[in-house]
């Protein structure tokens, strides 16, 4: 499927354009930022796309506005009383400074972190992030397992990494998949679905008609479980 882009500024707002073998146009505004996105059929030009935009305007700008008035975690001291989010739940933080190990742990509704007196917020936020890390190693090998007989593919090998503008990305000629590490912090329908979405990257490598079509096929309920990530609380990155 051959595809071209284009880069338009509509009344203030910038507007990524992919033009593809598709019979329709589609708008779609990307949290955290809005950051615009249209997919465009071939026989349309710059001007036809322009004003296809035009006549969204105002859903693009009220989406835009929901993506930035969407709840934000301030930036994390890592001190009692904080909330976090762990799989879309909102953990109240107790520090127990001790000698010992430094860890985190779930108690009930709390999330528990024994560090030695002195440690640093830097150093508590690394520790959350490893431990973070740890919840998705946990669950990601058998979500995997569980949709590599379903469709058909092979998941030679994934990674989790820190990334700014995805949830998940896939490499088609090296097999790699890397998951954002934020998802620990969402509903695990959020992860499961960025999984799939990942893996179909494997059967079609761009979101166009057949990538739809294979995601409705496999998870007719995707679109919810998209929405969900989307509307969940953002970390307190900047994510461009």
């Amino acid at each position: 499927m051959s595809t071209a882009s284009a880069s338009l500024t509509i009344r203030g707002i910038d507007i990524d354009v992919v033009y593809k073998n598709i019979k329709n146009l589609h708008i779609g505004v990307y949290p955290p930022s809005g950051r615009v996105r249209v997919a465009a059929p071939h026989q349309l030009d710059d001007e036809q796309v322009r004003l296809a935009v035009i006549q969204r305007l105002p859903w693009i700008r009220e989406k835009r506005e929901q993506l930035r008035s969407a709840v934000r975690q301030s930036v994390r001291e890592m001190a009692t009383g904080e909330s976090h989010y762990v799989w879309g739940a909102r953990r109240r933080m107790k520090v127990v400074e001790r000698p010992g190990r430094a860890h985190f742990e779930l108690d009930g509704e709390r999330l528990l972190l024994y560090v030695q007196a002195g440690t640093t917020a830097e150093r508590r936020r690394e520790l959350l992030d490893r431990w973070c890390r740890e919840q998705l190693r946990h669950v990601i090998p058998d979500l995997i397992a569980k949709w590599e007989p379903i469709l058909e593919v092979s998941v030679p090998r994934w990674n989790i990494k820190r990334m700014k503008t995805k949830w998940g990305s896939c490499n088609r000629e090296t097999g790699q998949i890397w998951f954002n590490v934020e998802l620990s912090k969402k509903h695990p329908s959020c992860l499961e679905y960025v999984i799939v979405h990942e893996m179909v990257h494997y059967l079609e490598c761009n979101h166009g008609e057949r990538f739809v079509e294979l995601m409705d096929r496999f998870m007719p309920n995707w679109r919810i479980f998209r929405d969900r990530l989307d509307e969940a609380p953002l970390a307190e990155e900047e994510w461009a």
